[in-house]
């Protein structure tokens, strides 16, 4: 599955990823942030924590270990990840996912 060329005009996020690992196109208000995200390549994130984030996964696959709890997210699956909650995942290349933070800064647009 590929994002619509239109999504893929967003901005970029000031990501702590390289680009050829994700790439990252946002929606940013001063309500919230929407990403799409688009991995590459297999990658780790490291267990972290912020504000709430919400997510569901377009097309790959996400284990996802949210407070402790470790669950295997595949396409049409939702995340519900509370403020302050400790978060990290192992990430398929190939994956896409749509995150929602509350946080409406949590990454700077890419200029």
């Amino acid at each position: 599955m590929d994002l619509p060329d239109f999504i893929k005009t967003f901005p970029a996020l000031d990501v702590p990823f390289p680009d050829d690992v994700v790439k990252s196109y946002a929606i940013q208000s001063d309500k919230g942030l929407v990403v799409f995200f688009d991995f590459v390549k297999d990658m780790v994130l490291p267990p972290h924590s912020h504000l709430a984030q919400w997510g569901t996964v377009l097309d790959g696959e996400i284990e996802f270990t949210i407070a402790g709890e470790t669950r295997v997210f595949g396409p049409g699956a939702i995340y519900d990840i509370p403020s302050g909650a400790e978060h990290g995942a192992i990430i398929k290349a190939g994956t896409k996912v749509i995150d929602v933070f509350e946080e409406p800064y949590r990454y700077a647009l890419r200029t």
